[in-house]
């Protein structure tokens, strides 16, 4: 039995789509079609579709569960998310952009993000924990 490595990053070669994987460090070049998706095009000629949804920061399991739904039924299951809380699904074939993104937006999922659009906000979440009142948060919640 292999000893777990349990220091640095783990491996995210295994996550990635088949396409990523396989032209992962050769790609020619990308560009964004529209506001919150990039398209890449790898020097082997292979083609794939990234659309970015907003989400909230913390989800409940229905929320997660119907994300889920759409990533099955449009993108084989190829999802992320990003460190600002977003959703991206990617996909190979250009036919299933459009609906993709009709799904994302008749369930309440803004697609947006890159380019000329806005992206999520980073800021001080608080803690969810926490039992003072709002008078009594830090210095940086306060301000």
């Amino acid at each position: 039995m292999r000893t777990p490595i349990e220091s640095g990053v783990p491996d995210n070669k295994q996550y990635l789509h088949p396409l990523m994987a396989r032209n992962y460090g050769n790609w020619k070049y990308h560009d964004r079609p529209r506001p919150g998706v990039l398209h890449h095009v790898a020097h082997s000629g292979d083609q794939i579709w990234t659309v970015r949804a907003g989400t909230q920061r913390q989800m409940d399991v229905f929320t997660i569960r119907k994300l889920c739904d759409i990533a099955d039924t449009y993108a084989d299951g190829h999802v992320r998310f990003t460190i600002r809380s977003n959703i991206e699904y990617m996909v190979s074939d250009p036919a299933r952009v459009e609906p993709l993104i009709e799904a994302l937006t008749t369930n309440g999922f803004p697609v947006g993000g890159t380019g000329n659009s806005v992206s999520a906000i980073a800021h001080t979440q608080g803690w969810l924990h926490c039992d003072i009142p709002g008078t009594d948060a830090s210095g940086a919640v306060k301000a």
